[in-house]
């Protein structure tokens, strides 16, 4: 066990080392994935391949517009799931796209535990939403 932290060195050596491949990254919409069971995420990613495709990030329409604790966990959970979906695929974000939020004080917590469950899966969660998850 190496006791030195990984760093922006590793990456350059990584990138050092890269070739070009003839691959198009390709941004997939949540409402289109027909599940996000790991067996049909296999097959997605294998066909994508195939076409030469690369997933590159993830969009999920979300709703808060209902002040309910219950209801906004629910969301959660669902935009959880497709973290989790977007690791599987190897996408680098997943975008949680919403228009209005009734309780933002609701809200801002759980899209920040979100945030840090994509940041544990190797991804990085933006929000195209009218809050941020700064206070």
């Amino acid at each position: 066990m190496s006791t030195t932290a990984a760093g922006d060195a590793d990456v350059g050596r990584a990138i050092e080392r890269c070739r070009p491949a003839d691959i198009t990254p390709v941004r997939l919409e949540a409402a289109a994935l027909e599940s996000t069971a790991p067996d049909y995420l296999r097959n997605l990613k294998r066909e994508l391949n195939h076409e030469g495709l690369s997933p590159a990030g993830l969009t999920v329409n979300a709703c808060f517009d209902e002040d309910c604790s219950l209801t906004t966990q629910e969301e959660v959970d669902r935009i959880r799931g497709f973290v989790r979906a977007g690791s599987f695929l190897g996408v680098a974000t997943v975008t949680v796209s919403c228009e209005e939020i009734a309780n933002p004080a609701k809200v801002r917590p759980a899209l920040a535990a979100c945030a840090e469950r994509a940041d544990r899966e190797g991804l990085t969660l933006e929000l195209d939403a009218p809050i941020t998850l700064e206070n």
